[in-house]
């Protein structure tokens, strides 16, 4: 996994247009509208997260509209996998010792 993805979803103003872009694909307008900060910002975090793969641009007419990119989220996802694998684990083992100290208390 690339630390410039997680480096990238860490500004809040960001991650704010990733959750927005998560509903739908939006133009720079619309989430200068929504976010309430100025359209060179919003363009600037937008490349940010172009360059980190995280969106994706298609130009429509005059616009230019911006989604997620599944590739990212999937390779986000590839990684996580291995975290919830550990901590299924985990609980897995804490479950059985559980189950063993109830079985103690009823004797």
């Amino acid at each position: 996994m690339n630390p410039i993805t997680f480096q990238a979803l860490a500004e809040p103003n960001r991650f704010q247009i990733v959750e927005l872009l998560r509903d739908k694909p939006c133009g720079v307008g619309e989430l200068v509208d929504t976010l309430h900060i100025r359209q060179p910002q919003v363009s600037k975090h937008l490349k940010v997260l172009a360059d980190a793969g995280i969106v994706e641009v298609h130009p429509q007419a005059n616009q230019r509209i911006y989604e997620l990119s599944p590739k990212k989220f999937q390779e986000i996802d590839r990684w996580l996998e291995k975290y919830r694998d550990m901590w299924e684990k985990r609980f897995d083992a804490l479950e059985k010792v559980l189950a063993r100290e109830k079985k103690k208390l009823k004797k």
